[in-house]
């Protein structure tokens, strides 16, 4: 069965009371109390957003986290009475897409929710379209590529990364804010605009951005702590610069 979402916490009465609120306003949600259940529900359904708590018992939600990103493609929130830094940055860096702390209000949870997954949803049909589009272009033998730096481009067809004859993937975040850089290029983006015309989420803090910037950098950058080609201009937002600067 297909599923919007799938609520991860061993506390019953958070993991019932949220996917009832998220059932009412029409947002399919089941919900799971163990890691061993959710990986049999995983198996056996299809989920497009995973809320997740960090503890489950005598499991961690982190496992869990890094598990499914290697097999899945979906959007992850952990949800966590743990508030430390450590725990937020981990979280992020190994694949989660947001950190939200309990106690949470459901109806700022669900406006949250909603929004990611018509970003996620917008996401998948525009990678339909492209994927059609490539297939057209490559029969023109239409090039598609945009240099990004000496012998690494972007190619706006296959959404990858073509870095010295190497195939990079990239996850559709990831896309999104090159491709936008790259049109920008010689201009600085700033975080509000990267939040308000990439993400479209008004809801995502600059720690996830941060992360996000991160990740691209380990990418196309040769040493990702000393970047070349997306710069930080500190306080303000991200830049690459035009080439031959």
């Amino acid at each position: 069965m297909k599923y919007q979402c799938l609520v991860i916490d061993d506390d019953a009465t958070i993991a019932e009371t949220t996917a009832e609120y998220f059932n009412i306003f029409d947002i399919r949600t089941a919900y799971v109390l163990s890691y061993e259940e959710a990986e049999a529900f995983l198996n056996e359904n299809q989920v497009s957003l995973l809320l997740l708590d960090i503890n489950l018992g005598s499991r961690s939600g982190f496992e869990l986290c890094k598990q499914v990103r290697a097999d899945y493609d979906m959007p992850i929130l952990f949800i966590s009475a743990r508030t430390s830094d450590d725990d937020v940055l981990t979280a992020l860096n190994i694949g989660g897409d947001d950190y939200i702390k309990k106690p949470y209000t459901l109806n700022i949870l669900l406006a949250k929710v909603k929004a990611i997954l018509s970003r996620y949803e917008k996401a998948a049909e525009a990678a339909i379209a492209v994927s059609a589009k490539a297939v057209s272009d490559s029969r023109n033998d239409v090039s598609r590529e945009m240099a990004i730096s000496e012998g690494t481009f972007l190619d706006t067809g296959t959404h990858k990364l073509r870095k010295n004859g190497d195939i990079i993937s990239l996850k559709a975040m990831e896309y999104k804010m090159l491709l936008y850089l790259l049109k920008n290029r010689g201009r600085v983006v700033t975080k509000d605009e990267f939040l308000r015309c990439v993400w479209e989420d008004e809801f995502i803090g600059e720690g996830t951005l941060a992360v996000h910037i991160r990740h691209l950098r380990e990418k196309i950058e040769k040493d990702p702590n000393d970047p070349d080609i997306i710069k930080t201009v500190w306080g303000v937002g991200y830049i690459i610069e035009d080439q031959g600067e």
